[in-house]
């Protein structure tokens, strides 16, 4: 599996465990010492890995059948360090992520993503 392959699967991981509140897919996609920063409604959110997760599980999963929304629109590598930028949503929330990536022991792994929230 090429590098390109492999981020986008972290990128699938990270979206699916966000649409259906998967504490598994996510602990997985995103590294422990993770940061999550960004405007929530106005206020600066800034959390980890595991602030998050219980955020995304509180909130619950989507319907069974659901095709989250998720469009990458960038993905940029440079050695073991990589950059992503998608579209997705939560919770009829639209967002643009910007995920940064770092090749570990072989697997790559969100370390920090920043976020913006859409207008509704």
């Amino acid at each position: 599996m090429s590098d390109e392959q492999a981020i986008s699967a972290v990128v699938h991981l990270y979206v699916d465990g966000m649409a259906f509140a998967n504490e598994g897919a996510l602990r997985k996609a995103f590294h422990p010492d993770a940061a999550i920063i960004g405007n929530y409604k106005g206020a600066l959110e800034w959390t980890t890995r595991e602030g998050f997760i219980k955020t995304i599980v509180e909130a619950g999963a989507a319907p069974p059948g659901t095709q989250p929304e998720m469009d990458v629109q960038k993905i940029d590598i440079t050695g073991d360090a990589a950059t992503v930028r998608v579209v997705d949503s939560f919770a009829g929330e639209r967002y643009s992520d910007h995920l940064s990536l770092v090749k570990i022991d072989g697997r790559w792994v969100i370390v920090n993503k920043v976020f913006h929230q859409h207008a509704s």
